[in-house]
């Protein structure tokens, strides 16, 4: 018996091991779009820790300032539709690189705004660039990457959660000077990236298949896919509850919001590569989804009790919820990538335009309660958002069943 259980485990142990050994065993061409989506997701939360300053400068109320989270996120969303209809048309890297400069533009645009109106519109137009940039990336990564699909989403998530991480940093550290000077810079950044993916990145094939453009719709009519969809949706009104609306009550200048959101940053990312992994072959996908989800439901629960009498509470509350996002989030991408039988870049496509609409709510919503209701409101509707989440999951746990890891 023992023997048996030994042969059991040999292969598991032999294939965490080669997917090690793969992860920084790859060709340029990855680390050079892995950069770019680092510089692309830092956008995400460059403006966090310069929304008082925006505010303030520009005569702007907090429920004005968060339509730049609004704005991005439903062009992002809506976008998304398209990602794989232009792809499968014109090719991966010429997708990325109109995505790569359209963010180039609308960055550059948005630190020239002279009302928050202005930047309301630019940032719109950034969500486009973003959507065709980092719908683009995941499948490319996926497409280039040795170690098979694993091993590219964790790259990617940990791109994800190192441009979340560094996003409000630079935007401390420029936003502390001149709160236009992350925008530019972010455009800077994405210019390097333009040129670095323009020499690294082999041409892509187009498919042989084109894209239609109601392919993402149509994928998300597998019950897997719209349940990952579903609750990723209520999971992501929660999660940008606290990125949005938190800077507003902490109290703090440029320099302490970014630092706070660094470490918030830093545990997205550092939780999303190297804890989630081992909980998901553990436990298995949709048991550690629906625990760490429980769980984000109590911290915001418990922000919303702190929110206004302890910014200690908040910040320690804060860092918390980074770790189960940077959780969830390789949990939710994953499943997207896995759970139907659609090709990924449509799968993808379609799990992101439900799941960006809550990241385009949450915001304005947030910011809307805050104002009219108190500090307290917002973090309690966003346990509510996750209390749905949880619901969506259990709901279609047999469906998102079919796909789990080898439990060790």
């Amino acid at each position: 018996m023992n023997g048996q259980l030994a042969g059991q485990l040999q292969p598991a142990e032999e294939t965490l091991e080669a997917e090690k050994a793969s992860f920084l065993k790859q060709p340029k061409a990855v680390w050079a779009t892995a950069l770019a989506a680092v510089f692309a997701f830092m956008g995400i939360g460059l403006v966090d820790p310069i929304l008082p300053a925006i505010a303030n400068n520009l005569q702007a109320s907090p429920s004005q300032v968060s339509l730049l989270f609004t704005s991005y996120f439903l062009v992002t969303a809506v976008a998304m539709l398209v990602t794989g209809f232009v792809s499968s048309r014109i090719g991966g890297k010429k997708t990325l690189m109109i995505g790569l400069a359209l963010i180039v533009v609308f960055a550059s645009l948005s630190g020239l705004s002279g009302s928050v109106g202005e930047l309301v519109g630019f940032r719109a137009g950034w969500g486009l660039g973003n959507a065709l940039f980092v719908a683009t990336a995941l499948a490319v990564i996926v497409g280039v990457a040795s170690g098979g699909t694993g091993t590219a989403i964790i790259l990617y998530e940990a791109a994800l959660g190192l441009g979340i991480s560094l996003g409000p940093l630079l935007g401390a550290l420029l936003g502390g000077w001149q709160w236009r000077a992350p925008f530019f810079g972010t455009a800077v950044l994405m210019a390097i990236s333009f040129i670095a993916l323009m020499a690294l990145l082999p041409k892509t094939p187009t498919p042989a298949k084109k894209a239609r453009l109601r392919d993402p719709l149509l994928a998300l009519g597998h019950k897997g896919l719209r349940t990952t969809a579903a609750s990723a949706l209520f999971y992501n009104y929660g999660f940008f509850t606290i990125l949005a609306f938190t800077p507003f009550i902490l109290g703090m200048d440029a320099y302490g919001i970014g630092a706070v959101f660094f470490g918030w940053g830093v545990a997205v990312a550092v939780f999303s590569v190297f804890v989630a992994p081992v909980l998901q072959r553990r436990f298995g996908t949709t048991n550690v989804l629906v625990g760490t989800l429980g769980v984000l439901l109590l911290d915001l629960a418990g922000l919303g009790l702190a929110a206004g009498h302890s910014v200690t509470a908040v910040v320690v509350l804060v860092i918390v919820a980074g770790a189960l996002l940077g959780i969830n989030n390789t949990l939710y991408t994953e499943l997207a990538m896995e759970v139907s039988d659609s090709p990924r870049p449509v799968a993808s496509a379609g799990y992101n335009f439900v799941r960006w609409m809550g990241g385009a709510l949450a915001p304005f919503i947030a910011a809307q309660l805050g104002e009219h209701f108190g500090p307290q409101v917002p973090f309690f509707a966003g346990a509510v958002a996750l209390a749905i989440a949880i619901l969506v999951a259990l709901g279609g746990r047999r469906y998102l069943k079919t796909h789990e890891p080898h439990l060790v």
